[in-house]
């Protein structure tokens, strides 16, 4: 009976404030990440698994008709203006008046990139980046008038750098 008296009460033990205080950390810490999870969504992942896994057999199709008719493709990016000069070759009835280059950056898709590049003269086309990118890309190069399996496609990677001619092939 004498030891509970003499017992200070719960509030005055180092113990009770330390297991509160690591309690009270993890609290703070996980609203923190949650925090920082709501400002920065993850955009490497797809919500539509079902209609991207239909779609990779029309991908390859285009991947097919690129490489029937030998397309091949060498451009280049000028680093001030953002002009890209692109050359086409390959086995057309007709070239395209225009194509849809995709410069896609593997980790975030707010720094996806598509131009139009214009029929200049024959097999020479040009268009403009409004902002200058670096890095590694994921290239696609189509045309934009035969989509489906009517069309073609060119893919690559590359590394962007100033002052490169970069140079594109059907596998």
């Amino acid at each position: 009976m004498q030891q509970d008296q003499d017992s200070a009460p719960w509030y005055k033990q180092f113990w009770a404030w330390f297991i509160i205080a690591i309690l009270a950390f993890a609290v703070f810490i996980g609203l923190g990440l949650l925090f920082i999870a709501t400002l920065n969504p993850d955009s490497l992942v797809r919500d539509n698994y079902y209609s991207e896994g239909k779609a990779i057999n029309l991908y390859l199709g285009r991947d097919h008709m690129a490489r029937d008719l030998k397309v091949a493709a060498d451009f280049a990016i000028d680093e001030v203006t953002g002009d890209i000069s692109l050359e086409l070759q390959g086995d057309f009835a007709a070239l395209p008046r225009s194509l849809t280059l995709d410069l896609i950056s593997p980790a975030h898709a707010s720094r996806d990139r598509a131009v139009t590049l214009r029929q200049i003269r024959g097999n020479s086309y040009t268009g403009q980046l409004q902002q200058q990118i670096e890095g590694r890309r994921y290239i696609e190069l189509s045309d934009p008038d035969k989509p489906g399996d009517q069309g073609w496609r060119l893919t690559g990677e590359v590394q962007l750098q100033p002052g490169q001619r970069y140079q594109i092939t059907a596998h």
